[in-house]
């Protein structure tokens, strides 16, 4: 959308000047007796003051640039500063088929928010642009209803959609719209992938992807639960079936541990751990179901340095008040902080609620008790060398710094790998890096002429919009190809 400039009267100086109107966020003691979301959303007037902080800079501005889906946020928040709400609402469903997602996942400081000019400004805070994002879309449900916008008449064409994560959520949505048939195949109990089963309630509640599932259901998309591709049905059966496939299968597969003792009853993997402490047994994997939620006892260590290590800390201190613990949950990592990868924001809620950090650390080993029990674990003190390949310092053992902490539960959040399966199972579908699949980035064509691609299941683990992205390029690139059979 193109704005219009000569019609735009603002004092540029005295915005520049205007203090940041922050979000309320419950203190840690009562966010600790929950896994709910901890953030409140804006009121109307407190959110018209605050996108009058924005400084309408020219196009194309910073915070557009910056983000991965290109909405346009000047325009959505001059419209919230007018007070005209459910048309910025509909200003980022423009660009974006979930926002009601992205405002509360995606790391802002790094993207919109962290190119805000205002960031190095007189204020030295930039606008709380995914606050506003969640304001507005919140609203427009509480006025509207499940909004479910146009869909174009049926083509006759059908197309399957492998995982019901944000790269597939977002195809099939793109697709229905331009009026194809789309069955969606997930081999989870529901729909959601990672927004379900990898990000933890007090980040984003499950109730917001159930509503978006709702809205897509709505608007005529079939999901068939339970069933993984490559194994309950191949790929090459769906390609005889369909007249286009896309794959968003995510790279959910927990990275292999190989250090003494992983085997011992409470060393967890991250993946199974979040979803036994954050997902409602209605939504779990029935193998899961009867397994509860893990009890971490009194001493709890989570590895890793991203995002989904702060997800399993946080989980942690909030089992531990459940079961009646005292808290002490120690993120250990094997660099510092500065090299660490994870949120910012994600960590200063963390030590909010009582976790610790163990820098320049790393296991050796996992010790059990005879009942093959963990009771301790081996660490070693580490030191920076040089980069490595990307680009930060290479942690090096620190000889002779072996030291053996008691330890009731240790989480690996060591990152994720993508599945495999398809490669294996499907005859001309080029792989590489551990199961990636080769696919163009800007249309999602893989090797095989009627499958395209897209989401973290193609470039690795990523942030939610970058996957959306992916899948909407990959999306204009099917709708075009059936337009022309």
């Amino acid at each position: 959308m193109t704005r219009d400039w000569a019609s735009l009267e603002i004092d540029r100086k005295a915005r520049a000047h205007a203090p940041v109107q922050p979000v309320a966020k419950q203190a840690a003691d009562e966010r600790l007796t929950h896994f709910e979301e901890i953030y409140s959303v804006y009121d109307a007037e407190i959110a018209r003051i605050e996108a009058a902080r924005c400084i309408q800079c020219p196009d194309p501005a910073p915070c557009q640039l910056a983000c991965p889906l290109g909405n346009d946020i000047p325009t959505a928040l001059r419209l919230i500063e007018e007070g005209q709400f459910l048309e910025a609402a509909n200003v980022f469903r423009q660009t974006s088929p979930i926002p009601e997602i992205c405002s509360r996942v995606c790391p802002q400081e790094r993207l919109c928010e962290g190119s805000c000019t205002h960031g190095g400004g007189v204020c030295n805070t930039p606008i709380q642009i995914g606050k506003l994002e969640k304001f507005v879309i919140e609203l427009q449900y509480a006025v509207e209803g499940i909004p479910l916008g146009q869909v174009a008449p049926d083509t006759g064409r059908r197309v399957a959609v492998i995982g019901a994560g944000p790269a597939g959520m977002a195809a099939a949505e793109a697709l229905r719209r331009e009026g194809h048939a789309v069955t969606v195949y997930d081999a989870n109990p529901h729909p959601g992938g990672l927004l379900i089963y990898g990000i933890p309630a007090f980040k984003l509640s499950k109730d917001r992807v159930v509503r978006k599932i709702e809205q897509l259901s709505a608007l005529g998309i079939t999901f068939v639960p339970n069933t993984r591709v490559g194994r309950d049905i191949s790929l090459q059966a769906l390609c005889e079936q369909f007249d286009a496939v896309f794959a968003g299968v995510g790279a959910n597969v927990d990275a292999p541990a190989k250090w003494e003792g992983v085997e011992l009853d409470g060393v967890y993997q991250a993946g199974e751990f979040l979803i036994r402490a954050n997902v409602p047994d209605a939504l779990k994997p029935e193998a899961l179901v009867e397994d509860g939620k893990p009890p971490v006892g009194r001493r709890v260590f989570v590895f890793g340095g991203g995002d989904t290590a702060m997800d399993c800390v946080r989980s942690s201190l909030r089992l531990q008040r459940e079961q009646e613990y005292p808290l002490d949950v120690t993120c250990a990592y094997r660099r510092t902080e500065g090299e660490m990868p994870g949120c910012r924001v994600e960590r200063a809620n963390a030590r909010e609620e009582g976790a610790k950090f163990a820098w320049l650390t790393a296991p050796v080993r996992f010790v059990g008790d005879d009942a093959g029990r963990l009771t301790g674990i081996e660490l070693i003190q580490m030191t920076l060398g040089e980069p490595d390949a990307s680009g930060r310092r290479r942690p090096v053992p620190l000889e002779g710094s072996e030291h053996i902490v008691e330890a009731d539960t240790a989480i690996l959040a060591l990152g994720y790998w993508p599945d495999p399966l398809l490669g294996k199972t499907t005859e001309g579908l080029e792989t590489h890096d551990w199961g990636l699949i080769s696919a163009d980035p800007l249309t999602g064509r893989t090797s095989l002429p009627n499958v395209w691609a897209a989401g973290d299941g193609v470039t690795g683990p990523d942030l939610v919009s970058t996957a959306v992205r992916g899948a909407l390029r990959a999306a204009r690139d099917i709708h075009r190809t059936l337009s022309e059979l």
